[in-house]
């Protein structure tokens, strides 16, 4: 018994020399049983014999009919011999096998994903809205036919009449409903590993959802890997596509990244400021130029913040006096 998909090793002739066969044979029956038929050569029971002969190969041919299988680009056909799973047929072109087979067919071209973001908790338990965009394709036939339930996900009506591309396209999308589940899984999984930002890591060093990029998506791409290995999928790319703060708290948290600019461009202001006053302090010094007791250095210190951390411009009093008035 086949646990793992193989190649077809069975017979499959050429479906175009198999059409023109059939036709042949079709015209050789149709074409006998018109002459058994107005002969007056044969007896009674010769006659019912050829008849029966000619009425069995018409079901065979008829049988024959249905071994025709097309097989596109990255389209492949996995092939059931009463219940047996007998091989992969991945040959592009028009083939014919034995009708009796059971003929599945499947695409391994890449598909899309566009997962509606969700809402889940990162790391500090902050509620956050997240997203995900998922390129995926079936690489394995064997485990995705016959390691998940496809054929009862699919949306169309057993034993309906229903055309070959409209069946293909419902397993389709019951292979992309089965990667939504999981995407949604290792989402969660991923967000939950991860602060939103650095305000709610323990380090700026620390990996963040928001600030990790390629690192974030690398990470939920082989989480996705190792949830659909089991349904012969791979995920050919996985990146987060939205993120923001839930909406309960994002106007909370705006103000908070607002209070982080303002304390970080505070503290660039006032680095500058101290720099720019020492020098000043040292060049008059160097060049005496003039000399200043203690409170006139302090006034004069206060007086340079004043200016250079105020956020107005400032107006500047002249004095008219001494330097002591």
């Amino acid at each position: 018994m086949k646990t793992k998909e193989e190649q077809f090793n069975s017979l499959k002739l050429s479906g175009i020399f198999m059409l023109i066969m059939n036709i042949l044979m079709l015209l050789v029956i149709s074409a006998a049983f018109v002459w058994a038929v107005s002969t007056t050569d044969l007896d009674s029971f010769l006659k019912i014999s050829v008849l029966v002969i000619l009425a069995v190969l018409f079901i065979i041919n008829c049988i024959f009919w249905g071994g025709f299988m097309l097989i596109e680009p990255n389209e492949v056909m996995v092939m059931i011999f009463f219940g047996k799973y007998d091989g992969t047929i991945k040959e592009n072109g028009f083939w014919w096998v034995n009708p009796f087979y059971t003929k599945k067919k499947l695409t391994m071209r890449a598909r899309n994903l566009d997962a509606e973001p969700i809402k889940v908790n990162d790391k500090t338990g902050n509620p956050i809205m997240i997203g995900v965009v998922v390129v995926w394709r079936v690489v394995d036939t064997y485990k995705a036919s016959f390691n998940i339930d496809s054929g009862s996900m699919a949306t169309h009506v057993a034993g309906a009449s229903v055309p070959g591309a409209v069946r293909l396209n419902e397993k389709m999308m019951a292979y992309q409903n089965f990667v939504k589940i999981q995407s949604d899984s290792a989402l969660r999984n991923v967000a939950g590993m991860y602060a939103y930002d650095h305000a709610g890591a323990g380090s700026n060093d620390e990996l963040t959802l928001r600030s990790g990029g390629d690192a974030i998506n690398s990470i939920l791409e082989n989480q996705l890997n190792e949830r659909l290995e089991i349904a012969g999928i791979e995920v050919v790319e996985a990146r987060i596509n939205y993120l923001a703060y839930a909406p309960e708290i994002a106007a909370v948290m705006l103000r908070r990244q607002q209070a982080d600019a303002i304390i970080s461009a505070r503290e660039k202001i006032v680095d500058g400021a101290v720099g720019m006053v020492k020098l000043a302090l040292d060049k008059l010094s160097a060049e005496q130029i003039i000399e200043l007791d203690d409170d006139k250095k302090a006034a004069m210190v206060s007086n340079l913040m004043v200016v250079l951390c105020s956020e107005d411009s400032t107006q500047p009093i002249i004095n008219a006096g001494t330097l002591y008035n």
